[in-house]
């Protein structure tokens, strides 16, 4: 969508007088961890009504309140309404991951000739950090505002060892809403010792509504890369970067997602049993985040853009979900019932030097900035 129409559709969906609203940021109670420990949730409210709800528990974005077409404000994120689903059951619903996001090939690298070894979590390979990541631990609230642009700072330290990884790491991530509707995240992290840092938000959406018990294979999509990072059957990639022309992963232009969603002859379609990859956006970081993909919901108007500095964003479409997980609204989750866009380097790239790199060094600072743009279009 241009940014001409993006603007235009802002001003048709979220400038009604019905959604005027007073910005600010709230702090209450959530729930409390098996030990007892408080859990609080933040909500950040902007002055057109959207609002984001995070959680101190694994800095969980648990609800993205939203207006379509109409005005009609719904959640268009999967989660829990609680912290028993959460701690159950979770999913990685609204997930703050990492130390390394996605996959690493049999839960092994090396860093400066010293081999570390992490915990098989994905089959034969880790996964988004371990069994205990850091979407399963408590962070501490360290700072929330109200103001123009209400945010809140959440910080973890990552203690050196932890799940395998070398090195202490302090990591914060800060969540921004403003009143051009665009809800902002920015991951930072520090290292004490040479490590390895992948963060990224494992948000699913659905811009129908959590609660309107429809697919998003209805939902049109759009990722400007040329390119993926194919998988084999463990889901590691290969080392290649496979060019998207003339294959289902194919989403240059708007296209809807359930359109190629089966197409068994392609075999990276039946290793993720649907969409579960790496795109290329580009082969390094960007100063300024750029566009990462745009989904639009052709029923409620509702679109997301989502805007990264990172050079990769994973496309997953909710193919595990099994209907055991009951969420917010009291529906089971299904195959599809929701779409993760997670921007991040690439899988496995500790030990495939040509994706690139994950190190970070003492001195340096991680950053890892996500935007997501919410618009309505007209009918």
């Amino acid at each position: 969508m241009p940014r001409t129409f993006a603007l235009a559709a802002l001003a048709l969906g979220f400038a009604a007088p019905t959604m005027a609203a007073a910005a600010g940021a709230d702090r209450a109670p959530f729930g409390t961890l098996a030990d007892g420990s408080p859990v609080e949730v933040v909500t950040l409210t902007n002055s057109h009504g959207m609002r984001a709800r995070i959680l101190s528990y694994g800095a969980i974005l648990q609800g993205v309140d939203v207006p379509d077409r109409d005005g009609k404000i719904a959640d268009v994120t999967l989660g829990y309404g609680d912290m028993r689903g959460y701690l159950t059951a979770p999913n990685y619903f609204g997930a703050t991951v990492g130390r390394y996001a996605n996959r690493i090939k049999g839960g092994r690298f090396t860093l400066d000739g010293k081999g570390y070894t992490l915990a098989l979590n994905n089959k034969t390979n880790a996964l988004h950090g371990g069994v205990k990541g850091f979407d399963k631990r408590p962070w501490r609230i360290v700072d929330v505002a109200g103001g123009a642009t209400p945010h809140v700072t959440l910080a973890y330290t990552s203690a050196d060892g932890e799940e395998g990884y070398p090195g202490e790491l302090q990591v914060t991530a800060t969540y921004s809403l403003n009143d051009a509707n665009e809800l902002t995240i920015e991951y930072r992290a520090t290292t004490n010792k040479p490590t390895i840092v992948n963060i990224t938000n494992h948000s699913f959406f659905n811009l129908g509504g959590e609660a309107a018990q429809r697919s998003i294979y209805d939902a049109v999509l759009t990722i400007p890369a040329d390119t993926t990072t194919p998988v084999d059957a463990t889901l590691i990639p290969t080392g290649s970067f496979r060019p998207v022309a003339g294959t289902p992963f194919d989403f240059r232009t708007p296209t809807v997602i359930g359109a190629r969603i089966r197409d068994a002859s392609d075999p990276q379609i039946v290793y993720g049993q649907g969409y579960d990859e790496n795109y290329v956006l580009a082969r390094t970081l960007s100063a300024t985040p750029r566009l990462a993909a745009r989904v639009s919901d052709p029923v409620s108007g509702r679109t997301m853009e989502i805007l990264s500095n990172q050079p990769g964003v994973q496309l997953y479409t909710g193919n595990f979900l099994d209907g055991t997980a009951v969420g917010k609204s009291g529906h089971a989750y299904r195959q599809g019932d929701g779409i993760a866009l997670e921007p991040q380097v690439f899988p496995d790239t500790p030990n495939q030097p040509a994706m690139g790199s994950a190190r970070l060094d003492p001195g340096q600072t991680y950053r890892n900035v996500i935007v997501y743009r919410f618009s309505v279009a007209a009918h």
